[in-house]
């Protein structure tokens, strides 16, 4: 039905997963009664934040065929050290946010090397990686909290005074629902004069029409929420805006450069990709210092939302992201996966996260379901795949 109606299987599969999402949030609300109100999504969409900007840059690295396990430990590592040189050296956060790029790049330059270059297994690089950069993360500041204060820099966390307000709020709302229609319209030009076969005219508007809904109906939301003491609404959170601006640069770079064509390539076969000429490992190392760097970025903004910089930074975090890639679609064995599938994937390990919270489920209770939520995503991607016939790329 799908192929006559030229509806691939990775539209098909975002549209469920869209339902699916929209699906826990409804029962949710009915669970507790609060799940859909402003303070709720707006606390869910600022966690949901940091994790989501590694998540971007994880999905490539699977694709990939690669794995990071020590992005919690490099986030955490990077983040201390950020705190430490604003804290007890009296740095500005920019130059202190700058160290913190630097020192995420060497690592990741140095685990793309012994990946890309020497042959170790990255699974084996990053597993050490996991444990020695939570000891580094310990000894930078001796275990020791690290507060911060600029406003400035907490504003990047969101919290008071970190969001845009409802007037810049419905800007950027009407912004982005500009820049869907015209995307849209742009990707069914391209396929008529190229030739390509096209999705239904009702499909594609219903799907601009119900995105768009989306992000103005978000917007609606995040102004609904106003803090006591405060003369305006929130709107939308800062760290939701980087998060966003992420996802639309690593989807362009996915989409229209030879780079993101590069790494697709290279998770389907690659030894073939090294034989039409890739550049296989400095490819591999791009991708771990794109890591880096957006990892960097989110513990900016984590250590901005918690006001400072602890050891304790990012723990567990790669086994949320690496799950939310596996939920939005992305396959382990490489080669296929969207960014905007992870996203949704993320946004549905936090929507089970608080709603189970919500509930006043146990934190043993949690880890279980969301364990098993993973197992089930995995098991519905290879039914999928196997009835649909089709990788998703």
């Amino acid at each position: 039905m799908n192929s006559k109606l030229q509806i691939s299987a990775l539209d098909l599969r975002l549209t469920l997963m869209a339902v699916v999402l929209a699906t826990m949030a409804i029962l949710f609300h009915l669970a507790t009664g609060n799940f859909l109100a402003p303070e709720n999504l707006y606390n869910i969409a600022q966690q949901t934040a940091v994790d989501g900007i590694v998540v971007t840059a994880i999905t490539l690295i699977i694709v990939a065929r690669q794995i990071d396990l020590s992005v919690g430990s490099v986030l955490g590592c990077v983040g201390v050290l950020i705190a430490f040189l604003m804290y007890s050296k009296g740095w500005h956060w920019v130059p202190a946010s700058l160290a913190g790029m630097g020192l995420a790049l060497a690592i990741a330059l140095y685990q793309g090397w012994l990946t890309a270059v020497v042959g170790v297994p990255s699974f084996v690089v990053t597993l050490g990686g996991m444990m020695s950069f939570r000891g580094a993360a310990f000894l930078v500041a001796d275990g020791k909290t690290q507060p911060v204060t600029d406003p400035v820099f907490l504003a990047l966390g969101g919290g008071l005074d970190g969001s845009l307000g409802p007037m810049l709020s419905w800007v950027l709302g009407a912004a982005l629902t500009v820049l869907i229609v015209w995307s849209g319209m742009a990707r069914r030009a391209r396929k008529v004069k190229h030739g390509f076969p096209l999705r239904p005219l009702a499909f594609d508007i219903a799907l601009m029409v119900g995105t768009s809904a989306l992000v103005l109906a978000f917007v609606a939301t995040m102004n609904a929420y106003q803090l006591g003491g405060k003369p305006e609404a929130q709107g939308v959170p800062v760290p939701v805006l980087i998060w966003a601006v992420v996802v639309i640069v690593v989807s362009f770079i996915v989409r229209r450069t030879r780079f993101g064509r590069y790494v697709f390539a290279i998770g389907g076969n690659p030894e073939a990709a090294r034989l039409v000429g890739i550049p296989v490992k400095r490819v591999t190392i791009k991708l771990f210092l794109l890591l880096g760097a957006l990892t960097t970025l989110a513990s900016v903004v984590a250590v901005a939302r918690l006001n400072a910089g602890t050891n304790s930074l990012g723990t567990n975090m790669e086994l949320y992201v690496i799950a939310a890639a596996v939920i939005g679609g992305v396959a382990l064995s490489g080669g296929s996966g969207t960014i905007l599938g992870s996203v949704l994937g993320a946004l549905m390990i936090q929507f089970l996260e608080s709603g189970m919270l919500l509930m006043d489920v146990s934190i043993g209770y949690r880890m279980v379901i969301i364990g098993q939520v993973l197992i089930v995503a995995v098991v519905f991607d290879v039914v999928y795949r196997r009835f649909s016939g089709e990788r998703l790329t």
